[in-house]
């Protein structure tokens, strides 16, 4: 199983890639730079998890493939302006991000501000385009999904919680909401993208958005069993740096066979939630299973 996912995962991400290469046209002059430094992030790589989650939603709903694989892309890009934020000195102040410089080393501070500007914008832009849906409607509900997922709501507000924790103690309770808005946000709307492009009704949409919870869940705790049991050449980044900043996560508050039994059982529960969908949930499944086993 998890080298067929691997393989599928693989060619989606190579679609996505390709997507993404088309929406992030070089241009020249001095706007160039940061172009480059966008496509510098968007490229690299990485498992493409959240748009192979929006591909494998959308097509519970056989919705067309390239309005699913531009919502996708749209996800990419404000997850790779994410880890170009988090690398910079005043956040996580991580000189490497997939095996390879962060973009505030490779290219500079400023220029890596405003690519990640640039990506966070150019989402909105990307589900805006008919392109990517003929209803303005459907267009209008993913703008908002997104905006909720990526702002004080979702991301931006777990990363603020995030950061103000280096000065309190968080306890179990406390770090599973940080994480749901931190990671599990995005991986959500990730999710209820097909469902949206998909028309699909509110029951379909509930069964995903209960899918998605568990597997971002599941998803964060694997991150923090691979900071303490991976290594720099796994990861393509530093290992070891919660520990060394003393951060609350999963492995610290359960311990690591606390830690992988929790994963495991969210990752269950996650499948069990798809049985509706039937065979056709498949990918779903397996893919869920791949966040547990992975080890990068």
């Amino acid at each position: 199983m998890s080298d067929a996912i691997d393989n599928r995962m693989r060619r989606a991400g190579d679609e996505i890639t390709a997507t993404l290469d088309a929406l992030l046209a070089p241009a020249p002059g001095a706007r160039g730079r940061v172009i480059e430094a966008m496509r510098y992030s968007a490229l690299s790589g990485g498992k493409r998890l959240r748009p192979y989650l929006t591909l494998a939603s959308a097509a519970l709903f056989d919705v067309e493939r390239q309005g699913a694989l531009r919502a996708g892309a749209a996800v990419e890009m404000i997850h790779c302006y994410s880890l170009i934020h988090d690398d910079l000195p005043a956040m996580d102040d991580s000189d490497m991000r997939r095996g390879r410089p962060s973009v505030h080393k490779a290219f500079d501070e400023a220029t890596a501000i405003l690519a990640g500007d640039g990506l966070l914008t150019q989402a909105f832009e990307v589900l805006a385009h008919p392109d990517t849906a003929e209803d303005p409607a459907i267009r209008l509900e993913l703008i908002a999904g997104l905006s909720v997922a990526s702002g004080t709501a979702g991301m931006v507000g777990g990363q603020m919680i995030d950061i103000a924790a280096e000065n309190e103690v968080l306890d179990l309770a406390a770090i599973t909401e940080l994480q749901k808005l931190k990671t599990g946000a995005l991986i959500e709307f990730s999710c209820r993208a097909g469902a949206i492009l998909g028309r699909a009704d509110e029951t379909s949409r509930l069964a995903l958005t209960n899918y998605a919870v568990n597997i971002g869940l599941a998803f964060q705790i694997a991150d923090d069993l691979l900071d303490v049991e991976g290594t720099k050449e796994q990861l393509g980044k530093p290992v070891g740096q919660d520990t060394d900043m003393d951060k609350a996560t999963f492995v610290k508050l359960l311990g690591l066979e606390g830690a992988r039994n929790k994963a495991g059982s969210l990752i269950e529960e996650a499948c069990d939630g798809l049985a509706p969908f039937g065979p056709k949930a498949g990918d779903l499944m397996d893919v869920a299973r791949f966040i547990v086993e992975r080890r990068s």
